[in-house]
């Protein structure tokens, strides 16, 4: 933790040496694209935005705009077939005017749009301070979106979109309503900044968080420290409840893409959006491949046209035919069938139990009669508690996962609970999945829990998904046994008849990539004895799966 605070003091971490130039204005003309660099828009705050305007050269009317909004430099080209080569983006996918997560000019401009990117207030060479996920952040955005709006050269109708930050930003300001705004696109982007990503379940992350301070926190003016508020802010209080939207008051069209791959960044963050977004106008997609090879392969490219020509130019397309809900019912790392639904959580999901039994590790569709034990060394990397059920006819798991145990420390006051599912075949070898965009030997889902942060959120938990209030801890004494209820993250796989799934639960991150590679880690633990996990009358420890029958799209 202390290296990133070190790198945020030196001066290597400043606009100059990440290759932003001052803000000079230009206009320049490239292969029929008309570039304008730092326009000046101003805010209600009394400082300017600086973007760059992207318009096709032969326009012959006023143009829909689509609009990225960005911390990390509207100044930086970023081919991902090179900085992250496993990525599943193509070099052919992305001009050179393409910036990070973003829309590329080169292509929407063809398309007869006008593009705009926007250093997001305070970052790089700025006018005022940064701050992110702020009510002034979004602000500052709204603003932004009437003035690209009200132009001479546009039609009136503006769009959103992007990956990460770029699809997270799209929340907070549509939540607050701007007239102009007429279509979000968000592409998987978390939706609460403290329960999706400073803590998973309660457990503090320990590597991409403090990075993304150093990633987002380039400037010439104070920067928000959002590592020394994280240490300052320990529970879900009212500055981490200020950077989530309020969704009730979103009402616009919507193309929300989730993934099941992205466990630990956005996959909750999306789907808990679309859920909770008041537009009637809303569809859902939620595949099981590489964020960015998803985002810019061509056939996304294709549905993203058709929803903001839909709307932004006021034509007939295929989003007519479009189910409410689709998504990819994986078999293994890029192998999935695409399934319609016209609900999220899906309709007619059948919950059914499937209880653990620590005396054979097994998960079985009925209680165990005796109760039984099994523990591990939470501070062993190898060591771990697993069950598995073997599925007697194919089986399709789509949704959301709980899981309750009964657990008890012999040494401490609190444990750190990791959970993963898995799948194997038939034969006994391990399926994996795509992970994290640019891994694909991950598991199917994940869940975690600090077990003194079990509190529930009454109004907000459900059966299928238990919400932490993230308000308070409930410290355990060696010995006494809980009942803890975890949240693991939902996913959509198909099981054929003698597959196994396979519970996972350590006291350690269940993958652990070598560094510097980027990647969640948990290495702040309060893990001390030994885990015992109980299982029997009175005991009824249980993963509750979501069972579903869709036919192929």
């Amino acid at each position: 933790m202390a290296d990133y605070r070190e790198r945020l003091r030196r001066p290597l971490n400043t606009p100059e040496f990440r290759g932003a130039r001052p803000r000079s204005y230009e206009r320049t003309e490239r292969d029929g694209i008309v570039i304008e660099r730092d326009v000046r828009v101003p805010t209600r705050f009394g400082f300017d935005l600086f973007v760059d305007l992207f318009c096709p050269a032969d326009a012959a009317g006023p143009l829909p705009v689509l609009v990225a909004w960005t911390p990390y430099g509207k100044h930086d080209p970023a081919p991902l077939a090179t900085l992250f080569p496993t990525s599943g983006v193509q070099p052919e996918w992305q001009s050179d005017l393409t910036i990070f997560e973003a829309p590329d000019p080169a292509y929407w401009t063809a398309q007869g749009y006008a593009v705009i990117a926007a250093d997001t207030p305070g970052t790089w060479f700025a006018e005022t301070d940064a701050s992110y996920f702020s009510p002034r952040e979004a602000e500052a955005h709204y603003d932004l979106v009437e003035w690209a709006g009200t132009q001479g050269w546009s039609n009136g109708k503006v769009g959103l979109s992007g990956v990460s930050y770029l699809a997270s930003s799209q929340w907070k300001v549509a939540a607050l309503r701007p007239p102009h705004l007429a279509a979000i696109n968000p592409w998987e982007g978390w939706s609460d900044t403290f329960n999706e990503i400073v803590r998973h379940g309660g457990i503090p992350e320990t590597h991409f968080w403090p990075h993304i301070q150093v990633r987002w926190g380039v400037s010439d003016r104070r920067v928000e420290d959002l590592w020394a508020m994280t240490r300052e802010h320990p529970f879900f209080d009212e500055y981490w409840q200020s950077k989530v939207p309020d969704f009730a008051a979103i009402n616009v069209p919507a193309y929300v893409v989730a993934s099941w791959s992205d466990h630990g960044v956005h996959t909750r963050g999306t789907l808990e959006g679309y859920k909770r977004i008041a537009s009637e106008q809303k569809w859902l997609e939620v595949h099981g491949g590489k964020k960015w090879g998803y985002y810019y392969e061509p056939p996304s490219i294709a549905r993203q046209t058709a929803f903001f020509d839909h709307f932004l130019k006021g034509e007939d397309t295929e989003l007519a035919e479009w189910p409410k809900v689709r998504l990819h019912v994986r078999e293994r790392d890029g192998v999935a069938v695409q399934k319609p639904a016209q609900e999220w959580p899906v309709e007619g999901t059948d919950y059914r139990k499937l209880y653990l039994d620590a005396a054979s590790a097994s998960l079985t569709a009925t209680a165990p009669a005796t109760g039984s034990t099994i523990g591990y060394d939470p501070l062993d990397d190898l060591a771990e508690a697993s069950f598995d059920h073997r599925f007697d006819a194919p089986c399709e798991l789509v949704g959301n996962i709980a899981l309750t145990l009964f657990v008890s420390t012999e040494a401490g006051d609190d444990l750190d609970l990791h959970v993963a599912l898995e799948k194997y075949d038939a034969n006994g070898a391990r399926v994996p999945f795509i992970h994290w965009g640019t891994y694909e030997d991950g598991p199917m889902a994940f869940g975690w829990l600090r077990v003194s942060r079990r509190e529930l959120d009454s109004e907000r938990s459900t059966e299928a998904q238990p919400v932490l209030t993230n308000r308070s801890e409930w410290k355990l004494t060696p010995g006494e046994v809980v009942e803890a209820r975890i949240e693991i993250l939902p996913s959509g796989t198909r099981f054929e008849a003698g597959e196994v799934l396979r519970l996972r639960i350590k006291g350690r991150d269940i993958c652990n990539y070598p560094k510097p590679l980027l990647y969640m880690r948990h290495e702040d633990t309060v893990n001390l004895g030994r885990h015992v996990i109980h299982t029997g009358p009175g005991r009824e420890s249980c993963l509750l799966v979501p069972v579903v029958e869709l036919p192929p799209l």
